[in-house]
């Protein structure tokens, strides 16, 4: 069994927040391939299903963003998942609008939502790194991550989640360098922008 957790804050009010990337990322995941209804356990909100033959748990945490440990934790212990088995969703700053990576491991570049996760559960799991780019002044990040995706994003925002829904099943089966070239060259043929050519997941 696998765990797919995307990060948030769980209010209405910060559902288009580029700090709910992540979020709405498994969103389409549950939309697009048709999981179980949501339930609400483990500090979190739960659906099941399966994805290229594998059984799977969405979830999403409802702790706030640095507490997310508490709910990953809780599902990966009570459905014995391994840490390598779970994959987080999350927005990143240190990569483009639009970019998207994948990467086990490594540090938490001031992500708190990710840094709950690694004191909680430990540093080895799976992160799907979703670009939102930097306000280029580390003083007007918290502003920045906390604010609304813009008007002029929404397209492409939406975008990479159908892309990222689209291409689950490569993460699901355990090939993470094919999930990336499927986003790659599904956001390429919108047309919305170029982005750089897929580079192999971090290890």
């Amino acid at each position: 069994m696998l765990l797919f957790a995307g990060l948030g804050n769980p209010e209405p009010r910060y559902a288009s927040n580029r700090h709910n990337f992540g979020w709405r990322a498994v969103e389409a995941i549950h939309r697009r391939h048709r999981f179980g209804p949501w339930r609400r356990r483990f500090h979190g909100l739960t659906a099941d299903g399966e994805l290229a033959g594998q059984k799977l748990i969405l979830l999403l945490p409802l702790t706030y963003m640095n507490e997310s440990g508490r709910a990953v934790a809780e599902a990966s212990h009570f459905f014995k998942i391994p840490l390598a088995d779970v994959t987080v969703f999350h927005d990143e700053l240190d990569l483009l609008p639009g970019k998207v990576r994948v990467k086990l491991g490594g540090g938490n570049a001031g992500h708190n939502g990710l840094h709950s996760i690694t004191a909680t559960c430990g540093n080895d799991y799976s992160r799907v790194r979703l670009g939102i780019g930097h306000p280029g002044d580390k003083d007007f990040v918290q502003h920045y991550v906390l604010s609304d995706f813009g008007k002029h994003d929404r397209e492409w925002v939406e975008a990479v989640c159908e892309a990222v829904a689209e291409a689950a099943e490569f993460l699901a089966i355990g090939r993470p360098e094919e999930f990336q070239n499927r986003v790659h060259l599904k956001l390429v043929g919108t047309g919305l922008f170029e982005p750089a050519e897929p580079d192999k997941p971090a290890a």
